[in-house]
């Protein structure tokens, strides 16, 4: 316990501490979900993209089967795909497989979830709670951080496993 004047004073540094560049993560058993992020969209968007990445350090695999919010009317796991022609488009998949051992990234350009029918303002700095579902782990709670607009997640002084 920390007494006089400390306590107020270590509360006062943590609310000043920045949070925008800081991963942040969330851990189900073998399973850590690193850095549930969204790049903020303009006022009055309809949807947006949600990524993060998953470490399976376990000896079994899983499966995320889901994304629940309740910001957005639906969430949806999709990949982007490119064909020879270069044109890229988005498909829905069913569940994401998460092997024993491996990294699932979600980023810009492949694995993303869209939120469709947005209800809540997506403006940098909010945290967003949501709720990943996965076959094996079962529901794991999230917050996903909304980032710079257009800017990538930041992993910086994040170790991976």
């Amino acid at each position: 316990m920390i007494k006089g004047f400390a306590a107020p004073l270590c509360a006062l540094m943590l609310a000043l501490m920045p949070v925008s560049g800081h991963a942040h993560e969330a851990q189900a058993g073998a399973l850590t979900i690193i850095h549930p992020s969204i790049p903020a969209v303009m006022p009055g968007a309809q949807a947006a993209a949600g990524y993060f990445t998953i470490v399976n350090a376990g000896d079994s695999a899983d499966r995320l089967t889901a994304v629940e919010v309740d910001f957005a009317a639906m969430a949806m796991l999709h990949k982007t795909e490119t064909d020879a022609a270069g044109v890229a488009r988005m498909l829905d998949v069913d569940a994401v497989e998460v092997p024993a051992g491996a990294t699932v990234t979600f980023a810009p350009g492949g694995l993303h979830v869209m939120f469709m029918g947005l209800s809540a303002p997506i403006a940098e700095g909010v945290m967003l709670p949501g709720t990943l579902v996965f076959e094996h782990a079962g529901k794991v709670p999230v917050e996903f951080m909304v980032t710079t607009a257009g800017k990538a997640p930041d992993m910086s002084g994040h170790a991976m496993p």
